[in-house]
């Protein structure tokens, strides 16, 4: 699928997540991320902790999946900045629902879309963090 989803990969088209039972699957299955493995951890840390889990995202083999609340999206998105700045990382933010998007990019530039969009700030989102190059 992943040779599929990079063919049609936006502009070209729009990719959609068919409903089922994970968000995290369904995040995973129009990242277009090469290989099947990756490490789904809940939800990022929100005290104790979460400096320790945004450095170790720099030493990850295999994709990192989690979920963010709308609260702390922009909070966890300055974090990556500074920890994996060069990670490509995948929003999918209100996936099967009216105002479904996968958000694609270096950490710097989804921040600064959801800064200047503040409605993009708002939902349910499922973070992908690929540091492999």
């Amino acid at each position: 699928g992943f040779f599929l989803l990079a063919l049609a990969r936006p502009p070209a088209a729009r990719l959609e997540a068919i409903p089922g039972p994970s968000a995290v699957t369904a995040t995973f299955s129009i990242a277009g991320i090469t290989g099947n493995q990756f490490s789904f951890v809940g939800f990022a840390p929100q005290k104790k902790g979460r400096e320790t889990f945004f450095r170790g995202l720099a030493t990850r083999e295999a994709p990192t999946i989690f979920f963010e609340s709308t609260h702390r999206i922009i909070k966890t998105l300055g974090q990556l900045v500074e920890h994996v700045p060069q990670a490509t990382v995948y929003l999918g933010r209100e996936l099967t629902k009216l105002h479904e998007e996968m958000i694609v990019g270096q950490p710097q530039e989804l921040l600064e879309t959801l800064q200047a969009e503040p409605v993009r700030q708002k939902g349910e989102f499922v973070v992908i963090v690929d540091v492999r190059q």
